[in-house]
């Protein structure tokens, strides 16, 4: 029986007073230390987490969270992971918040829609997050912004939230803008745009902004050719734009949709930039390995990302409560996908 009992406890997870007894140190000491408090000696301080490795002991994340308020963890809803935007995001706000001592918990949606997103931000509530950060870059479905029950801090980015969140994204107005100008500065009579898919926020600014632009300059916007961000459908939209002889500028939503429409103009004969000029969005690394290299819209998903978090963590320490929109500026990148227009 001794031996049974000697067994259960050396299967006992260790606990504070164990630390403190292998440390030499009081319960409380190693309270502060498992706290992050201070007022504790760094000698002291390495001894009590020698003792916390040599013993495994893991600090009580739940006891901490009833005693300070805090879970040190955030929940991030978003709807998909398979595009650039989305996957540098989340990169940027892992690792902004491993910087504050927070983990992460993902929760993806299976469809663009309020009650998608709700569901998501009510399993969030039951697993102890201190806040929210939501990537949904589609524009809901079923309506105009987000509406959430009360509770928790939340940060929008990339959506149609409203006035009742702080919301954080890319300037997706300006990016626009600065491409249009760019190839009308050149001297192109016109300039074709591929869009993003219509249930995109981001697609949709953009080619507002396309639109406002060319019509500033006292120009009629060509139609629009839609795509869904992929190469296969800025190939099947530079196939039809290929075919005319008016076109002569294209501005692509994405790099990826202009790597496709570059590929349907080279196999028609078109060169870039000599017959058509072409500026994509992102600026993802590899547009430097296009032919030619590829002109395009920067955008700083690490800086969304950073933002974001902070605004998350300023709400969760209570040192901000009014909702604002916060907005990245782009910049332009030229690079030998456009030229100055040639008539013939």
């Amino acid at each position: 029986m001794a031996d049974a009992g000697a067994a259960r406890s050396s299967r006992r997870a260790p606990a504070m007073i164990d630390v403190a007894r292998h440390a030499g140190v009081s319960a409380q000491t190693v309270s502060r230390v498992s706290n992050g408090l201070g007022n504790v000696e760094e000698s002291t301080r390495e001894k009590v987490l020698n003792s916390m490795r040599a013993l495994g002991y893991r600090p009580n994340g739940a006891a901490r969270a009833l005693k300070y308020g805090r879970f040190q963890t955030i929940g991030v809803i978003l709807f998909t992971l398979e595009t650039l935007g989305n996957v540098r995001t989340l990169d940027a706000i892992v690792l902004e918040a491993a910087k504050a001592d927070y983990s992460v918990t993902l929760i993806p949606v299976p469809d663009p829609t309020l009650g998608a997103v709700s569901g998501a931000y009510r399993r969030l509530t039951e697993q102890a997050v201190d806040g929210v950060i939501i990537i949904f870059e589609a524009s809901l479905l079923d309506r105009m912004e987000i509406s959430l029950p009360p509770g928790l801090p939340v940060v929008v980015i990339d959506s149609n939230a409203g006035s009742g969140y702080t919301v954080v994204d890319t300037d997706q107005a300006q990016g626009a803008r600065i491409a249009t100008e760019h190839l009308l500065n050149l001297g192109h009579p016109n300039v074709w745009h591929i869009a993003g898919p219509p249930t995109s926020f981001s697609a949709a600014h953009r080619a507002e902004a396309w639109r406002a632009t060319l019509r500033d300059a006292g120009l009629t916007p060509p139609e629009v050719q839609f795509g869904d961000w992929s190469i296969s459908s800025g190939y099947a939209a530079g196939r039809t734009l290929a075919l005319r002889d008016d076109v002569t500028a294209i501005f692509a939503a994405n790099d990826q949709m202009a790597l496709g429409a570059m590929r349907a103009l080279h196999e028609h004969g078109r060169k870039i930039p000599e017959d058509v000029s072409v500026v994509g969005f992102d600026d993802m690394e590899e547009a430097t390995a296009f032919w030619p290299p590829l002109t395009s819209v920067r955008q700083s998903f690490r800086s969304v990302g950073r933002r974001a978090m902070e605004e998350l963590l300023a709400q969760i320490a209570d040192e901000k409560s009014t909702p604002e929109t916060i907005l990245i500026p782009t910049e332009l990148v030229i690079r030998d996908s456009t030229a100055v227009y040639r008539s013939e």
